[in-house]
């Protein structure tokens, strides 16, 4: 099973955490249910960017990104290349 690693952040996960997520699995549904909450104003729609997040490492186990997300991402702040929508990410073998 893939393992997620969430750096500390002072709201959200403090003292950070490592969890095991299903392959498939929505990256914000696998945060939210290991207890974080990231915020996600639309319900998972993919329409705010509010569940904008920095994936690290991993990034290319990860679904592809639409043209959708990217237009998205461009609503939230502090995009960078590793910048993701939670919402639109869909977990991989790793």
């Amino acid at each position: 099973m893939p393992r997620i690693t969430v750096k500390p952040h002072d709201t959200l996960c403090p003292q950070g955490m490592t969890f095991e997520a299903k392959e498939g699995e929505v990256l914000t549904r696998a945060l939210l249910d290991a207890g974080i909450a990231i915020p996600h104003a639309c319900e998972m729609m993919g329409a705010c960017a509010t569940c904008h997040v920095y994936v690290r490492e991993g990034f290319e186990s990860l679904s592809p990104m639409t043209e959708a997300e990217e237009d998205k991402l461009e609503l939230a702040w502090g995009v960078d290349d590793s910048s993701r929508l939670s919402c639109k990410v869909k977990i991989g073998k790793e």
